[in-house]
């Protein structure tokens, strides 16, 4: 007896599209544009589809656009960073050329920001990237650092530096830092709610001028480049959650010696921050703190001790009477000078008093005016009253 078999219509059925082409599991959908450009993060198990779905759902804070931001905000939008800030006031000079690689010669004059945003963009149109084109402050840092996972700092003054941390530390964000100077640099990852923070280092800031900036005591081009790549890579293993952050650890590297070491950091439990008695519960002042608020000058406002480039130039076409002297080191005294100044390095100064008339006015000089303030303090303590500082140095001159 034979049995009927029944048949029943054919039916068809579009199967249901993956997670990641939709993101119905919460992270951004990626698309065959996305599988195409990201296919050698793709094909790495720590990071897969799921790591690169992170990055794009991702958000990065850059504070500062200069040599360390340049190469970082880079990397960052070629990663595919999801939403990529920068915080930059400046606009971009000649001297920039030599590192910060964000920017070209068409750029010159023009704010750094919008140069910034269309090279990133151009780089990755799928990233988004928003601009601040302030500076930094205690009154702003909270509403500009809070929508950010993590705030990277590449930053070249110690107001900045502290302020990053503070606000980092009160919101509980990691921050990512690196600082260079001449052939050296480093790094860490500063994060209050895992290890230390930067005052855990750095308790009390160095009195003012006391550090020269890149302007003064330069820096190699290619320095920030291995910082800032650092930076970077410290940034995207906090948002994939992979690998060993450098938390609780400096990163120091020696350009001439080609060598790296590294110091461990522990968490200081007197940190005013982030201690186990914290003092410090809101942003304050921070150029104060650093001893270097407008008018903290030796004898009165520190605008009343300046002169200006055009005023020492239409001053000196007068003929008065000025001793120019020159603080800075005899290299870059090679490179210009104000024709008539007497070079006498700041380190040798209290050698060479002698060599001073106080009776006569005398305009103190260097690369931008911090050390030479320096030695305006110095020779007022010594007695000297008739002293000015030429504001903005050598560099304002030159301009």
């Amino acid at each position: 007896m034979s049995e009927r078999i029944r048949i029943h219509p054919a039916t068809t059925s579009r199967p249901e599209p993956p997670a990641w082409a939709t993101g119905a599991d919460g992270l951004p959908p990626m698309t065959q544009a996305d599988l195409l450009r990201y296919s050698r993060h793709l094909i790495l198990p720590e990071v897969g589809l799921q790591g690169q779905r992170k990055l794009k759902a991702a958000s990065v804070l850059v504070v500062g656009a200069g040599g360390l931001g340049s190469p970082l905000a880079l990397y960052l939008a070629a990663a595919g960073v999801g939403r990529i800030g920068l915080v930059d006031d400046d606009v971009v000079g000649e001297s920039n050329l030599q590192r910060q690689v964000l920017y070209g010669t068409s750029a010159l004059g023009k704010p750094k920001l919008g140069s910034a945003k269309a090279r990133l963009l151009d780089l990755n149109p799928g990233v988004r990237v928003e601009t601040y084109e302030t500076r930094l402050t205690s009154g702003n840092a909270f509403e500009i650092l809070r929508p950010y996972d993590v705030v990277v700092d590449g930053t070249d003054n110690f107001p900045t530096r502290y302020l990053v941390n503070d606000a980092c530390a009160l919101l509980g964000k990691p921050n990512v830092y690196g600082s260079i100077f001449r052939f050296e640099g480093q790094a860490s990852v500063f994060d209050a709610t895992r290890g230390p923070c930067y005052r855990c280092l750095y308790p009390d800031p160095p009195p003012p001028g006391l550090v020269p900036s890149c302007a003064e005591g330069g820096v190699l081009g290619v320095l920030p480049g291995v910082i800032g790549v650092i930076q970077g890579i410290e940034t995207l293993k906090l948002l994939l959650g992979i690998g060993e952050a450098l938390i609780g650890r400096l990163l120091l590297f020696d350009a001439l010696a080609l060598r790296f070491r590294e110091l461990k950091l522990q968490k200081n439990p007197e940190c005013p921050l982030c201690g186990t008695h914290p003092t410090i519960t809101q942003l304050v002042d921070y150029e104060q703190f650093c001893g270097i608020a407008p008018g903290a000058a030796a004898g009165g406002e520190q605008a009343a001790l300046e002169i200006t480039a055009k005023e020492l130039a239409a001053r000196l076409e007068r003929g008065d009477d000025l001793v120019l002297v020159d603080v800075r080191e005899p290299h870059e005294w090679e490179i210009a000078r104000i024709p008539g100044a007497t070079l006498i390095p700041l380190g040798s100064l209290p050698a060479r008093l002698a060599e001073l008339d106080t009776s006569r006015e005398i305009v103190l000089q260097c690369h931008t005016g911090a050390r030479s303030m320096r030695a305006l303090e110095f020779l007022h303590q010594s007695g000297f009253r008739k002293l000015r500082n030429l504001r903005g140095g050598i560099e304002a001159w030159s301009r």
